[in-house]
């Protein structure tokens, strides 16, 4: 079975970012995708981020959900699962700002998907990965979207499993 990929696009690179957008499969291929309207602490903004991930302050003052609903909602999707990540690092935390900011606790673990790649696989990813990308055709550098394209990638690497 294919694993849960998670990611997040976020205000910025650097100190004092936050989550803006998170992403996530789940193993049938399923999308999950929720905007996040800021913390009014949240400041911090990153033009050059902003160009990447296309995502403007006034689409998430306009689109973004409530902090308390998409932690609430992460939870009841991944409540005790085991979620991957190709940026652990970055998306820990920028998914303890969203839960420390939602006064909740997190039910789920994130982990980095390069647990569940072996060396071999590992040489062979960015090669299939770009074949990935290339096959889907994704227009957007998005949360759902980028999650998608490393789960259909660790799925081409296991055959047997998807």
């Amino acid at each position: 079975m294919a694993p849960i990929i998670i990611d997040i696009e976020a205000s910025g690179f650097g100190r004092g970012s936050y989550p803006i957008e998170v992403g996530l499969v789940l193993p049938d291929g399923t999308p999950h995708c929720f905007l996040i309207a800021p913390d009014r602490n949240w400041t911090a903004w990153d033009e050059e981020a902003e160009k990447v991930h296309g995502i403007s302050r006034e689409i998430l003052t306009s689109y973004g959900r409530p902090l308390t609903e998409v932690a609430w909602r992460l939870n009841e999707l991944l409540y005790g699962k085991t979620v991957y990540s190709d940026a652990w690092s970055f998306d820990m935390s920028w998914m303890g700002k969203l839960y420390e900011a939602a006064h909740e606790r997190q039910a789920f673990r994130i982990a980095s998907l390069h647990e569940l790649i072996t060396e071999d696989e590992g040489a062979a990813w960015d090669d299939t990965k770009q074949g990935v990308i290339r096959d889907l055709a994704l227009r957007r550098h998005r949360a759902s979207g980028d999650a998608r394209i490393l789960q259909e990638t660790w799925r081409r690497l296991h055959p047997m499993a998807a």
